[in-house]
Formats: C-alpha cells, structure tokens, sequence
C-alpha cells in the first residue's frame, strides 16, 4: 500500500466522505456476528469513518493507519472514545497479536492492499473463526452522473485508473474472489448521496487521484466539476446514486 497518497487530504476527507448506511451496519451487529464485546481491526481505517460507526455501537476497534496524514485526524476525533486504538501500521504488517480480534473490516481500502500478504496477515490477527468484512461506497456504473464524473476525472486526473481503483461494481471482483477463494456473501445496499454544491466538490477533491491546490489542473477540475454540479442539480441539491457493496467471509479454509 502507498501510505502518500492521501497526505494532504485528512481534511477534506473527513468532512465530504459519505458514512455507511444504517442498513450495513445493523447487518453487521444483527447477522455478521458484531457486538459490544467485539475487537475489530479496521484496517486501512483513514480518517476513521467506519470506525466511528463501530465505537459508538461499543466495540473495541484498533484503528490500523499507515498515512500519518490521515491517521492523526482520527486521532484528535476520536480521543473521547475509551474503546479506541490507533495503530501506526501497514495492512500486511499490522503489528497487532496472533488470534487477537474477533473480525476485520477493511472498508474502501482492500484495492490498496498487497492481497496475498494481507490475507497472511489476517490469518495471524484473527480468531480461528473470525471473519473478513470488505465494504465499499461505489458509484452506479450506468447512471449518467457517473458517466460525466468520469469524463472529467479522466481530463484533469492524471491518476485516475477507475473508481476505487477499478473496482467499479459488484461484477468487477476477480482479487475478492481470490481472496476468500470464492466462498463470501455478497450484500448491496443503497446508499444515495445528497450533495450541494460544497460538498460535490469536496467529495471529488478527497479522493487520492484528484489534484492537489499546487497542481496545474486543480482549478480547472474544480470549474469543471461546477458545471457539472449545474447541469445535474435541482435547486441547488444533486442526488448521485452509489450503493454500499459488502463482502463477508472468511479465509480459513
């Protein structure tokens, strides 16, 4: 994983990223198994989104952050939680202890991560009947908003390879498949996002391709993602269709 590619962006990130639905989460304290006695390492963990979904539902969570940036931002929101750990580390080399955590969430970070030294890694940190949840909030391939984001992130983003590093839909899960050797459940649940004109733009700028303030093309992307917000709201407001995909499963087997 390149822990850089998000320096600079805590901020931003923090404050236009969408949360995960209600739905998701009741899924995971009602039928994955997660409850307040359970340790979860959250890998990847960011500014800590999903992990502060889990600490205010009382589960003990070791915040797994390699990027200082993101990391100390989790750090200073998160201080009132007891039930919280940050951890200064990689997805490959956690440095937490052998068959220490009940479950693992990784959530719109697996594409970052070296797979196969990951699911070594989890072996070690897991209970023997620990579970592996991957989470990502995508966007609707096929709907037209979308299309027109891409356009522009493929003009001004010099980094852009696709959505979640590629990972653009349900169907596009070759390194999952792999991953738990085919054998995971797969939930999808809706997860439309309401922007205004702020908060389209910021979630564009958070993300790890967008051009920083230094870069050539960062006004222009930002021009460009105006007219876009124009052309596609309705009375100042945008709906942009993105669902939450979900993968549990395990990788003892």
């Amino acid at each position: 994983m390149n822990e850089d590619k998000f320096t600079g962006k805590s901020k931003v990130y923090a404050k236009f990223r969408p949360s995960y639905p209600e739905e998701f989460l009741n899924y995971l304290y009602s039928v994955v198994g997660f409850g307040k006695e359970s340790v979860i390492a959250d890998i990847g963990s960011g500014t800590g989104i999903l992990t502060e979904q889990m600490l205010v539902r009382g589960s003990k969570i070791f915040a797994v952050e390699p990027n200082e940036d993101m990391r100390k931002a989790a750090e200073n929101d998160f201080k009132k939680f007891a039930n919280f750990k940050s951890v200064p580390a990689a997805a490959e080399s956690t440095t937490l202890e052998n068959e220490s955590v009940d479950f693992i969430t990784a959530a719109q970070s697996f594409h970052w991560f070296d797979t196969q030294a990951f699911k070594k890694e989890c072996k070690r940190i897991l209970k023997p009947q620990g579970k592996i949840i991957l989470v990502w909030n995508s966007r609707s391939s096929d709907s037209v908003i979308t299309k027109e984001n891409e356009k522009i992130d493929i003009e001004f983003c010099k980094k852009f390879k696709g959505y979640s590093g590629g990972i653009s839909g349900p169907l596009n899960r070759k390194n999952i498949d792999e991953f738990f050797g085919g054998k995971y459940e797969l939930k999808i649940f809706d997860n439309t996002l309401v922007y205004d004109k702020e908060s389209f733009i910021g979630r564009n700028l958070s993300s790890s391709y967008a051009p920083k303030q230094d870069d050539e093309n960062y006004e222009k992307y930002i021009a460009a993602l105006s007219k876009m917000f124009e052309k596609f709201s309705k009375n100042g407001v945008l709906e942009y269709p993105f669902y939450t995909q979900s993968y549990v499963g395990s990788v003892f087997h």
